[in-house]
């Protein structure tokens, strides 16, 4: 289902109170998120802080009336209402927000076999920048051995 129908719905059971699961299709928030594999459950926040991975709608910068975009990336910065947000897996490249902007927060992260992954902040993750590149790498190979072993 195309994300112009599918995330507004969400945002909809998300004002109700409901939490929302699904499935990400994207590889930004890799290793924590693997996208077309773990599954979150997103649920309707008042308060952010740095750390929370969210659902949000961010201006496309080439048609920013028509079609917006929306990523599910970690929070690295807040400003006020101005969020700056960032994939786990981006080794550059920001985007920014406002408060009024994020649908949810995620709240379980779910492993296709339906463990539950640790939910960080990202502390960690967010000091070893400097080496993420070379961690990714390691990360991307190893996905590989496994996938090819199955």
């Amino acid at each position: 289902m195309d994300n112009d129908i599918l995330i507004p719905e969400m945002g909809a059971l998300l004002q109700q109170g409901r939490d929302v699961r699904f499935t990400p299709s994207g590889f930004s928030m890799r290793p924590f998120i693997e996208g077309e594999r773990d599954t979150v459950v997103l649920r309707k926040c008042a308060t952010f802080r740095v750390g929370d991975i969210v659902l949000a709608q961010i201006p496309n910068l080439q048609s920013p009336i028509t079609n917006p975009q929306y990523v599910l990336h970690r929070i690295i910065a807040i400003n006020d209402k101005l969020i700056t947000l960032q994939g786990d897996g981006n080794l550059q490249g920001t985007e920014q927000c406002t408060t009024n902007d994020i649908y949810g927060t995620v709240v379980q992260i779910y492993k296709p076999n339906g463990q539950t992954k640790c939910l960080t902040r990202g502390r960690i993750w967010f000091y070893l920048k400097p080496i993420r590149r070379i961690l990714l790498k390691i990360y991307r190979k190893l996905l590989k051995l496994q996938n090819n072993t199955l």
